[in-house]
C-alpha cells in the first residue's frame, strides 16, 4: 500500500488545486523538511508536518504550536502528504476534504536529535515507530526543538517545545 493512498483518495485533483505527488522522487536530499501551515477549515487549526522517507507524515494541532517549554499540545496524526504540500498555499473548494484556506506559518528542515543510550541519533523511522520523535526545527520563525509523544492510540500525539538548545549535546528524553 502506497503511503499516500489514503491522502489521494479523499482528494478530487480536478477540483483542489492541492498538490498531487510527483513521479519522480527525489532520493539525493539529505535535508528533512518541515512546514507548519495554518489551516483555516470547519476548525481552524495547525498542521504540522514532517518528512519521513518519501513523504510528509502530518499532525493536526487544534490549539496552535507550543510556544513555551510548558506548554503540551494535542497533535492527531493524519494521513500522509506529497513533499510537494510542503509549499502549498491557497484555497480546498468547498466540498472537498479539508475545505478552507491554507497558509505557511514556517517552513524548513529539521534535525533529528533522538538519541539512544549510547548516544548515537535514532532514525527518525524508527522515532515515529517507537512514538517517540525528538527534532530541532531550523525555519523562518521557528528554531527549536520539539517532541512529538504517541500516547492512548496510534493516532493520538502530544506535541511539546523542549528545553533543549541548537547547540546543546544533551537530549531531553
Amino acid at each position: 500500500m502506497s503511503s499516500l493512498q489514503k491522502y489521494r483518495k479523499k482528494r478530487d485533483f480536478a477540483k483542489t488545486s492541492e498538490p498531487k505527488e510527483k513521479v519522480k522522487k527525489n532520493k539525493n536530499s539529505k535535508k528533512n523538511i518541515f512546514v507548519i501551515q495554518e489551516h483555516f477549515s470547519k476548525r481552524k487549526h495547525f498542521d504540522f508536518r514532517i518528512q519521513i522517507s518519501s513523504s510528509l507524515r502530518s499532525w493536526a494541532v487544534p490549539k496552535g504550536i507550543p510556544k513555551k517549554t510548558s506548554d503540551k499540545r494535542l497533535a492527531m496524526l493524519t494521513e500522509n502528504h506529497p513533499l510537494e504540500y510542503a509549499k502549498f498555499e491557497g484555497v480546498i473548494p468547498k466540498g472537498e476534504y479539508g475545505a478552507g484556506r491554507v497558509v505557511i506559518y514556517d517552513r524548513g528542515i529539521f534535525e533529528n536529535i533522538k538519541k539512544d543510550k549510547e548516544g548515537k541519533i535514532v532514525s527518525i523511522n524508527k522515532c515515529f515507530k517507537n512514538g517517540q520523535i525528538e527534532i530541532f526545527l531550523h525555519g523562518k520563525k521557528i528554531n527549536a526543538a520539539y517532541a512529538l509523544i504517541r500516547f492512548r492510540d496510534e493516532k493520538t500525539w502530544l506535541l511539546i517545545k523542549m528545553k533543549k538548545k541548537k547547540d546543546d549535546k544533551k537530549s531531553k528524553s
